[in-house]
């Protein structure tokens, strides 16, 4: 696995959720594959993973597409092992 300590990455402007202090690892709970997540990542991944559940909104289900969005982008790995 890549080092994920000194991966340098920006909050999206559009994300208002909680930051966690570190990452860890997460498992895709259909296919097994894991991957190991900046506390960043693993913020967005957690608010992706609940709007998914109660994306009742439009607001919501843009906020859910931006999230994956970035994530494709920052850590496409990760992305295709727990959100493709």
């Amino acid at each position: 696995m890549k080092d994920m300590k000194n991966k340098k990455q920006e909050i999206p402007k559009w994300f208002h959720g909680v930051i966690y202090n570190s990452g860890d690892i997460v498992e895709n709970p259909f296919t097994g594959a894991t991957a190991e997540l900046t506390a960043l990542e693993l913020s967005v991944y957690d608010f992706i993973m609940g709007a998914q559940m109660f994306a009742n909104s439009s607001k919501v289900q843009n906020d859910v597409r931006k999230g994956l969005d970035w994530f494709i982008k920052q850590n496409p790995d990760a992305y295709m092992a727990l959100l493709d």
